[in-house]
């Protein structure tokens, strides 16, 4: 295996992108397996409880029928109010859910209300019906909330996700000196806890992608980074567990003599559904952590290179609006972005919402963390280069702008499908011509889908070997 050159030198300028085209389909990996997004699982689950809560509720007394049924109805009504004003409140979605998601979030509680008001006065059957009437109600829900973002595509992959289990080609960090040396034909992923001594982020596990390459020889070979950064609700194995990209990166790894950049994927978010926007701010100096903590410990630990032009940043949705901001505030850092399908900048609501929430009311961290403030500010910008793949509708007064079709019955069923972002429209554009007038290189491209992980793979899958480019690898020969 040839070893990988010592990248002492910014890479040559950018290869052209590809035209603008559609991607006609999404990776064949997100239909092995029992789907989540569509087919008969979904349906099946969603008229199960709703049997069950039928059943449960049954007919029983005059007093059940004209007091308790009612007030089963209003707790379920209360629940379905709640988690909407939450979710509003917090900012935590961009995209409208859809209508179905809070009649399942009302069977839920309704579905509560009567296994707890209708206990007592049940048969042992009807008792038997109503407890499992509570985690039926609760699955499709959980269902709904998945066909929404496309998060799980199939069942194994939800089931991997909730038991913790191993990533795909993972060992551990213990298990690296012992493949020094060695043909290593795919490569691994490895498990880190990153010091947060420079940001003091309270952060998940998070993983890296070693190629290869990295294995050959006595000492780790120079390589790129490319920081990969997932959406709003997110664990750091996202792009591996959802996104199904580790096909793509061995495919391309196997074509180029087994080398690809290190792949870092990180954890922007310290939980769930804790929405950081790769900011600083009261959620936490997430933004510190991926600029201070994270570049230092590859470095260091897997001997990366240092220089900013071998270092990229790709990211999805939230992820996307952070690939952005992280490289024109940090262009020291980063010389090429990804930004898929994110948005204008940081956001959680309207700009007041979000200076409330993102960053405790300081309007000085806005203009900070804004992108096309940071960009004004900065001036003319050198050797930074970024694509956007843009989910942007036809725009009526701009014929021909992004011209695309979504195909409904490709994904999940939900407000992400079809329904855009109103912070995403335009994004692209305005964020492209204001980079382009400070120097930035970069390019718009389209892909064919709806707001999903499936959209994000594909667009992964598009631009990586142009990113790889970037970094400083050569290509692979043609196939």
């Amino acid at each position: 295996m040839a070893r990988v050159p010592v990248l002492s030198a910014p890479p040559p300028p950018a290869p052209e992108l590809p035209p603008a085209t559609v991607n006609p389909g999404y990776p064949n990996g997100f239909h092995h397996g029992l789907s989540l997004l569509h087919g008969w699982l979904p349906i099946t689950v969603q008229l199960l409880a709703l049997v069950a809560l039928l059943v449960a509720v049954g007919w029983r007394t005059r007093r059940w029928r004209l007091l308790w049924v009612p007030v089963c109805v209003l707790v379920g009504g209360v629940a379905a109010l709640a988690a909407w004003f939450y979710v509003d409140d917090q900012g935590l979605a961009s995209d409208p859910a859809p209508p179905l998601l809070w009649v399942c979030v009302a069977a839920t509680g309704g579905a509560l209300a009567v296994a707890v008001l209708g206990w007592r006065s049940a048969r042992w059957w009807r008792r038997g019906v109503s407890a499992v009437a509570v985690p039926l109600a609760l699955l499709g829900t959980g269902i709904v909330l998945n066909q929404w973002v496309g998060y799980y595509p199939t069942a194994q992959a939800a089931w991997n996700a909730l038991t913790a289990g191993p990533l795909p080609q993972q060992t551990d960090l213990s298990a690296l000196a012992g493949l020094r040396g060695t043909e290593v034909k795919v490569g691994r992923i490895v498990p880190v806890r990153i010091p947060d001594a420079g940001s003091h982020f309270p952060h998940r596990t998070e993983y890296v992608y070693l190629p290869p390459a990295w294995f050959a020889g006595a000492t780790p070979p120079r390589l790129p980074s490319v920081m990969m950064i997932g959406g709003e609700f997110n664990t750091p194995a996202d792009w591996v567990r959802s996104g199904q990209i580790m096909p793509i990166v061995d495919k391309y790894a196997a074509a180029a003599n087994g080398q690809a950049p290190i792949l870092v994927f990180v954890d922007s978010s310290g939980s769930f559904n804790n929405d950081t926007e790769c900011v600083n701010g009261p959620r936490g100096d997430a933004a510190d952590h991926l600029t201070r903590d994270v570049p230092a410990y590859v470095t260091s630990r897997f001997g990366a290179s240092s220089d900013p032009a071998n270092w990229a940043v790709i990211g999805w949705s939230m992820g996307g609006t952070c690939a952005i901001d992280l490289t024109v505030t940090h262009p020291e850092l980063f010389h090429t972005f990804v930004d898929i399908a994110g948005d204008l900048g940081p956001a959680s609501g309207d700009k007041e919402q979000t200076i409330r929430r993102l960053y405790g009311g300081d309007a000085a961290q806005w203009d900070a963390f804004d992108p096309l403030t940071v960009i004004a500010r900065h001036g003319p910008y050198t050797e930074i280069a970024g694509l956007f793949d843009d989910l942007t509708p036809l725009h009526p007064q701009r014929p021909g702008l992004n011209t695309r079709p979504v195909d409904e019955g490709a994904v999940g069923m939900g407000g992400h499908d079809g329904v855009y972002d109103t912070g995403e429209v335009g994004a692209a554009e305005k964020l492209c011509d204001a980079g382009r007038a400070a120097g930035i290189d970069c390019t718009i491209h389209t892909t064919k889908g709806g707001h999903t992980w499936q959209f994000a793979s594909a667009a992964f899958a598009s631009s990586f070997p142009w990113v790889a480019a970037r970094v400083g690898l050569p290509a692979p020969p043609p196939a």
